[in-house]
Formats: C-alpha cells, sequence, structure tokens
C-alpha cells in the first residue's frame, strides 16, 4: 500500500483548552510531515505522548509574559498566519523577517461559559477565563481561510487529516465552510462575555414597573443542539438550539429515555406543560400533573400521590387528554406508570423514572420519555424573543412576582371576601390562567382544575367554552381570568355556571358595573392588579 502523499502545508499551530484527540491529530500531522507548534499545556500533552512539537515562545523567541495572558500576539505568529501567498511583496515581508507561514490553526477557546456558570468563582476569577490570544488566532486564520486551514471543532480533526492525507488541495468551499464555523464559533463566545458581562454592570435607573430597561442590542448567537424531524408542519425544517447557561429543569439537556426523535411541536407543549407544572409547586408541595394539548393545559391537578394526580388531571378532559404531552413534578413510580399506560400520550416529562416504571414505559415505542434530574430552584427567566417581520420583539419573561405575593397584595372587591377555601382554590387557578392563551378562563378547585377557556376572541366565549366541556362539574368552583371583564356579562355568566369566587386583576372602565354583577350574584371577587395575557 502507497504511504499518503504528504500536503503541501507544512506548519500548524495547535493551542487548545479541550485536549479531546489533540494527541492523535498532533500524530497525524507530523507523519504527514508537518511541523508542530503548539503553547503551553498542550506542547507539554503532546510531548510527553511522543509527538514532536516546538514551543511558541521558540518561534516568537520570546517567553509567556504576564500570566500566559500574551503567549502567540506576536508577528512571528500573525504574520505567518495573515500573510497571502499570492501576494509576492507578503511573501518578501515574512522572508526578511524570517517567518514562516503557518498553513494550519487548531484553537479552541478557554472554557469561559463553565467559569462563569461556578457559583464560587469571583468576577476576577471569571475575567481571567476570557480568552484573547485564542480568538485572535481563529480570526486571523479564519480571514486567510484561502490559504490557512483553520479548525476549531475536534470533530473535524479525523476528516481534515484524511483530506491532508490525500495529498491534493483543499477546496476553497470546505475551507471558507471551516471559517464559517469559526465566526459562528467566535460570535458565541463574544456574545456569552456580553450577556455574563452586562449581569455585573450597575443597572440603570428602572423603566416600566421597576424593570430594569432593555439592551441597546441583542447578541442571538446560540450553538444548534440537534435537527428536529420537522417544524409545525412536515414541510417545514427545524432545530433545537441550546443557551449558554440553561435552567436546571432544561428541556433541551434534558434525557430523551424512549420514543421517537422529537418534534418541534413536541417541545413547544412540553416547554408550556413545565412551566406551569414547575409554578405549580409555589401552591403545592405535593405531586403536580399537566397535560397539555396544542399549547394550552387541558387537564392539571396536585395530589398526594403521583398517580393520583395523573389520573384526576386527565379526567379534566380525557378527549383533549388523547395524545397529549404531560409534565410531571416527581419521579414516576409503576403505579403512575400504569396509569400514564391506560390513555395515549406523545411525551412524559419527568424528574426520573423508576427502573421498573421505565421498563413498563419504554414499551411504548413511540412514547417519548424526557429525563429532567433535579428540577431545581424556581426558574428566573431571561428575554423572551419572538420574530416579526423585519425585526424581532424582546421583552422580560412574566415572573414580576409569586403567587403568594400577588394575592397578599390582592384585595376584596365585593361585599363578600372569599373563604379559606375558595382562596386556596384562586390561588391555584391563578398559576394556572397565567399559562393559558389569552381570553383565558380556569374553573378549578385548590387541587384541580374543572374546565379550561383559552384563545377565544371573547371573554365570554372563553367562559361558554369552559360551561360546554365542564357542565354540572363547574357548580361550586372558583374563576381566574387572566385579564379584567370588560362587562358585567361575563360574571353573570361564570355565576350561572355555579362558579362561587373570582380573582382578576381589574382595571377595566366598567369595574363598578362588574363589582355589582359579583355583588348581586353573592360572588366573591379580588383584584390583584397584575395581567397575565399570553398571546
Amino acid at each position: 500500500m502507497t504511504a499518503p502523499t504528504p500536503s503541501p502545508a507544512r506548519r500548524a499551530l495547535i493551542s487548545v483548552t479541550d485536549k479531546t484527540g489533540v494527541v492523535e491529530l498532533g500524530r497525524g500531522l507530523a507523519a504527514l510531515g508537518f511541523e508542530v507548534i503548539s503553547t503551553g499545556g498542550t506542547h507539554a500533552l503532546l510531548t510527553r505522548e511522543g509527538v514532536a512539537a516546538r514551543e511558541v515562545a521558540d518561534v516568537t523567541r520570546s517567553p509567556e509574559m504576564l500570566d500566559g495572558r500574551v503567549k502567540t500576539l506576536h508577528p512571528a505568529i500573525h504574520g505567518g498566519i495573515l500573510a497571502r501567498r499570492d501576494l509576492p511583496e507578503h511573501m518578501r515581508q515574512l522572508g526578511e523577517r524570517g517567518i514562516g507561514p503557518i498553513d494550519l490553526v487548531v484553537v479552541n477557546l478557554y472554557a469561559f461559559e463553565n467559569a462563569a456558570a461556578k457559583p464560587d468563582f469571583s468576577v476576577e476569577q471569571v475575567i481571567e477565563e476570557i480568552d484573547i490570544g485564542g480568538p485572535t488566532l481563529l480570526r486571523a486564520a479564519a480571514k486567510n481561510h484561502a490559504d490557512v486551514l483553520v479548525v476549531v471543532d475536534p470533530a473535524d480533526y479525523a476528516p481534515i487529516l484524511a483530506a491532508l492525507g490525500v495529498g491534493a488541495p483543499i477546496p476553497l468551499e470546505r475551507r471558507r465552510a471551516l471559517a464559517l464555523k469559526v465566526f459562528q464559533h467566535t460570535a458565541r463566545y463574544d456574545a456569552a462575555i456580553s450577556t455574563w458581562l452586562a449581569k455585573q454592570v450597575a443597572p440603570l435607573p428602572p423603566s416600566i414597573g421597576g424593570q430594569e430597561p432593555l439592551p441597546e442590542s441583542l447578541s442571538l448567537s446560540v450553538p444548534r443542539h440537534e435537527a428536529l424531524r420537522y417544524g409545525e408542519n412536515p414541510h417545514q425544517a427545524a432545530a433545537v438550539y441550546r443557551d449558554a447557561d440553561p435552567p436546571q429543569a432544561s428541556l433541551v439537556g434534558a434525557g430523551q429515555l424512549g420514543g421517537k426523535e422529537l418534534s418541534f411541536n413536541n417541545l413547544l407543549d412540553a416547554d408550556s406543560a413545565l412551566g406551569l407544572a414547575l409554578d405549580l409547586r409555589s401552591v403545592s408541595n405535593r405531586p403536580v400533573a399537566v397535560y397539555v394539548k396544542h399549547n394550552n393545559p387541558c387537564g392539571v391537578a396536585t395530589q398526594p400521590t403521583l398517580a393520583d394526580a395523573i389520573r384526576v388531571a386527565r379526567e379534566v378532559d380525557a378527549v383533549s387528554a388523547f395524545g397529549a404531552v404531560i409534565a410531571l413534578t416527581a419521579e414516576v413510580d409503576m403505579a403512575a406508570a400504569e396509569v400514564l399506560g391506560e390513555t395515549f400520550v406523545e411525551v412524559i416529562v419527568a424528574p426520573s423514572f423508576a427502573p421498573d416504571a421505565l421498563a413498563s414505559l419504554q414499551k411504548k415505542k413511540n412514547l417519548r420519555l424526557l429525563a429532567l434530574g433535579t428540577l431545581g430552584a424556581p426558574e428566573v427567566r431571561g428575554l423572551e424573543l419572538r420574530r416579526v417581520r423585519g425585526g424581532w420583539l424582546a421583552q422580560q419573561a412574566d415572573v414580576r412576582a409569586s403567587v403568594a405575593e400577588e394575592l397578599a397584595g390582592a384585595r376584596t372587591v365585593t361585599r363578600r371576601a372569599p373563604t379559606a377555601e375558595e382562596l386556596a382554590a384562586l390561588a391555584f387557578t391563578w398559576v394556572v390562567a397565567k399559562h393559558v392563551r389569552s381570553n383565558a378562563i380556569v374553573f378549578g378547585h385548590s387541587d384541580r382544575v374543572v374546565a379550561v377557556g383559552a384563545g377565544q376572541m371573547s371573554r365570554v366565549d372563553s367562559v361558554a367554552l369552559c360551561r360546554s366541556k365542564g357542565g354540572d362539574r363547574l357548580k361550586g368552583a372558583v374563576v381566574a381570568s387572566d385579564a379584567f371583564f370588560p362587562f358585567r356579562d361575563g360574571v353573570d355568566l361564570l355565576a350561572e355556571a355555579g362558579a362561587t369566587a373570582i380573582v382578576q386583576p381589574g382595571g377595566s372602565i366598567r369595574d363598578e358595573e362588574v363589582i355589582r354583577a359579583a355583588d348581586d350574584r353573592e360572588l366573591a371577587m379580588i383584584f390583584t392588579g397584575v395581567r397575565h395575557f399570553r398571546h
């Protein structure tokens, strides 16, 4: 067998934080006739493993300084990278200064995001993890990609070695694709730094509602986590992208333990279900089950056992529960798995699955099982973004206050105040209403939803939808409305359906008329002063 012809490239600079595959890469390059130049820890590893390598300081004739802050920032390195081989003047200047061209740059960066995520790291320690030389090397090589191969991803080591071994020039299209990967990588890196640094800057004067104003610019560079089966419809391509610092209960980081690939709609519904389940922990320390269909909750309950919570939530709207996505706040045991197995569902999201329960549910080949691990502390989400034609809408997440704080600040506006039992039920339904598409009307008790009216064009229509779904079960329930009632007709209909108490923001120009309607019907009603629209 004929040995591969070495590539015309002869000098490679390697400086990596992630050492995955770097020894094999160094050996492969050396076998192809490359002179390997490397820095600090990379050089120590390569030489320890028998790979011949020169230190950068030997090339620059200048030792590292400032505790390693200055290593590769030198004309002997950057001249060798940035010189255009097709310009005789560039090559003449290299020759005059005794600088050799560098034909391959392999760099990955200090693990800034890992450092920033460590709660015990000081600001000064995190700042030391901001890489300067690495991004400079990458950007220089990516700019001159017509002459310099640049590799930032260890997954590209083996393919590049194979391509170099063939002996033919690497096509410009491939060089350009590697350069693009570099600029995307450095953009994400810079975005992570700017996002972290923004949190260290003293807040500006408050704007609407006492909240901090939104940033002057947005950095949206986030890495693709994986492609999805398709988007909202099969003809739409889709992918999921991963935050640099995801919360503990992260759908993107969840372990999929069974079922086929996730779709765009699966993840949207799973996020809605999980968000409501996590919020309900503020009003219940018992297991919670949330059924979501088309981004709206169709069954919600909290009970002493997870199996009971699942059963009660499903019975809220058994028809809609078929093919739903479920979020749970406790480990799925065998009793819960048996109840779950009684109805077809698309996705189950839970902290964990007991071994026997997992084995039972995995028999359903199409059932997607997502294990979150710990649910962690209540999530404080950052900006929410939506695309509009020609730009983006950005808003802070709807995490203004806890339910307890909102209801503690609520005022009774009717002659009759809610009973303790009604207050507990109002707290439960108020949380649920926050997660229902407007106009939202939610009938419920302190441990379950009875009916949900979602996404209607008028509040009266949402009430009517609840009545059609709940029937006689609405009698004795309380009601949460995500926004005010513009007229008394909605309250009259709630009373006719059997509601006993209402929680709503208030703020209508006809509030007095609405309050009179509640008094006429002997309902208790409280105003929170907080609206929770969800469009």
